[in-house]
């Protein structure tokens, strides 16, 4: 089988997704070609404003490049690339800035395109409109599988994942170039997220805070503990091997800002509880249905921050207890990794193959 992986278009979250399906595709066996969206956003942007820059000269009234043309302009190109390359199928990891003329123009070809949507429930209504045009798709949550059926009968739940090159328990080549944080977490900051870890008093506690926390400004009661922006897999993993203590907290908000909406309810778990338990991190958790399921008492979670800290400070006394944990959470995840769970794609790919072939 020879697939054109379409990456998501964002550098980062979605990317070590991307990554992960890569090396579970490639494991057993598929050719893959990769198309690097985000590469090709970056330079589509470039390139449409120096043009719209020389033309607006002769042309004052000519409209800006907005962002659907950008999306068009870095996408367009994968049909291409996916004939001249004779694929099976196309296969999009979130597709959320995939330009959806493109997947007509791919459908138009007889090619075969499926999504790997990953921001649900958050963006499901975006990538519901999507769901309509492919000829399959999986959602990461499982409460929504039934809302994408409704709009495409091959539709399906893949459960994130880990990668088994870069999450492993046990101290690592180049651990010890990173921190040794108390507690650590490594995520966007979300208005609910920047709320929930307000509301707890950190001292004495060494925290460290990763990823995008831009929105922190610098007299911010947080800004203290944000320690560097945008680390890589790699990084992450190595933080959470090293923290006694690693936070899961879900995001809620649909979008950005303080008026934004929020989801009701969600079950599944997200990347970086997979990750946490295949590094053999002790963690702590927000409340969602598949972490009793899924590690029964061995991730504490908790509602309130009140709970959190208790929890926290709790943990952060028992080293022996923290260690006992930590060393069965692996287990836990054993068959959850991008290698099992490309098992899925690959076997939905063939089932869908089959039929055109029919």
């Amino acid at each position: 089988m020879k697939l054109l992986l379409l990456g998501p278009g964002a550098s980062w979250s979605t990317a070590d997704v991307a990554a992960g399906l890569r090396y579970g595709l490639k494991a057993h066996g598929v050719e893959v070609v990769d198309y690097a969206l985000d590469a090709r956003i970056a330079r589509a942007q470039g390139w449409l404003h120096y043009n719209w820059r020389r033309a607006k000269k002769r042309n004052p009234a000519i409209p800006k490049p907005n962002v659907a043309d950008v999306f068009f302009q870095a996408g367009h190109e994968a049909l291409a690339m996916a004939l001249y390359h004779d694929v099976d199928a196309v296969l999009a990891v979130s597709g959320m800035f995939l330009h959806p003329d493109v997947v007509v123009m791919m459908k138009r070809a007889h090619l075969k395109v499926v999504v790997l949507f990953t921001e649900s429930p958050y963006d499901q209504a975006k990538e519901l409109e999507m769901a309509r045009l492919v000829d399959g798709c999986w959602t990461n949550e499982r409460t929504s599988v039934t809302a994408f059926q409704a709009v495409n009968p091959h539709s399906g739940y893949l459960p994130h994942a880990w990668h088994p090159e870069r999450h492993r328990p046990g101290p690592q080549a180049g651990d010890d170039e990173v921190p040794a944080h108390d507690v650590v977490f490594v995520g966007s900051s979300f208005q609910e997220r920047t709320a929930w870890l307000s509301a707890i008093d950190w001292t004495g506690i060494d925290l460290g805070l990763y990823g995008s926390w831009e929105g922190i400004h610098k007299t911010h009661r947080l800004r203290p503990f944000v320690k560097a922006q945008q680390i890589d897999n790699v990084t992450t993993a190595a933080l959470y091997r090293r923290a006694k203590v690693g936070l899961n907290l879900y995001r809620t908000s649909i979008g950005w800002g303080k008026h934004a909406q929020h989801i009701t309810h969600a079950d599944s778990l997200n990347p970086r509880a997979y990750e946490l338990a295949a590094c053999g991190a002790f963690h702590l958790s927000h409340h969602r249905g598949e972490v009793r399921e899924v590690f029964g008492a061995r991730v504490p979670t908790f509602t309130t921050p009140a709970e959190g800290e208790a929890l926290i400070r709790q943990w952060l006394e028992d080293g022996a207890g923290r260690a006992k944990i930590a060393a069965e959470l692996p287990a836990c995840v054993a068959e959850s990794s991008w290698a099992t769970r490309a098992t899925t794609v690959i076997g939905d790919l063939q089932t869908l193959l089959q039929r055109r072939a029919a």
